[in-house]
């Protein structure tokens, strides 16, 4: 089930990158690209293997991870959800057929389109410190994630509460179960990734305007969109999404700053 869920991401995502490809950056960029392509890839390689090495870091060490957490054993779902209260369960109070379709294609269609496609834009630019900076940003954002995983046990609201808050992702779409577990655990979901990763693309098309207006309007609806389903599918507590913008903050000055500094 894991590789029909894999082939299907795929190919959404590839298709979505391709019209993406056509429509926003456009046939002079993606020429100048075509010719270009090996010395943009080789100026950027080395960010990108500090990217993939941050990945491949956060997936071998899970869960070993997991036992440190335990050991450490600083759980803060009790505290979370003290302070927020009801918050989750009023935003999944909206729910319908619609908005459940529609905000789990989000978290898992519409995110990885949200992360992958600006790296397609971005090496499509002539100037090369966007692209460079954006990768540098994922990996800050991977890295202190799991860092934070590790100091902090957090349960996201379906699993702290499966009675008032629902399961809404995996009661309607079960099979997104085999995808998720691969690359998350149950007790980290502080801060949300999902809104980090989202809220640092959005930044980035902000900055990137001028040169792909029509990103920017289309990254912050898909990026407030990912924030929203978080907590309407009850993955995550508002707390964490607030934590997570501001994890996007941090990530992208850093980056920028090292990219000054360079």
């Amino acid at each position: 089930m894991l590789r029909e869920v894999l082939v299907e991401v795929s190919l959404i995502v590839s298709a979505a990158c391709i019209l993406g490809a056509v429509t926003m950056v456009g046939r002079t960029r993606l020429s100048a690209l075509a010719e270009e392509f090996r010395p943009r890839l080789r100026e950027a390689a080395p960010y990108l293997v500090v990217l993939i090495a941050v990945l491949a870091l956060n997936s071998s060490v899970r869960d070993s991870a997991q036992e440190i957490s335990w050991a450490i054993n600083l759980n803060i779902t009790h505290s979370i959800a003290a302070f927020e209260g009801e918050f989750v369960a009023v935003v999944q109070s909206f729910e319908t057929e619609l908005l459940t379709a529609y905000f789990s294609a989000i978290y898992i269609y519409g995110y990885v389109f949200l992360l992958v496609f600006p790296l397609l834009a971005y090496v499509a630019l002539s100037e090369r410190t966007t692209l460079k900076s954006l990768i540098v940003a994922y990996s800050l954002n991977y890295f202190i994630g799991l860092t934070l995983y590790i100091i902090f046990i957090a349960y996201g609201p379906r699993n702290y509460d499966p009675i008032l808050f629902q399961n809404l992702l995996y009661d309607t779409h079960s099979q997104y179960q085999f995808l998720t577990s691969e690359v998350n655990a149950h007790t980290n979901v502080f801060p949300s990734l999902h809104t980090s990763l989202s809220a640092t693309v959005a930044i980035y098309a902000f900055k990137t305007r001028e040169e792909y207006p029509y990103w920017l309007a289309i990254a912050t609806v898909l990026a407030v969109s990912v924030i929203i389903s978080t907590m309407y599918l009850g993955i995550h507590w508002a707390t964490d999404v607030i934590f997570g913008i501001a994890l996007a903050g941090v990530c992208v000055y850093l980056a920028e700053r090292y990219m000054r500094d360079d």
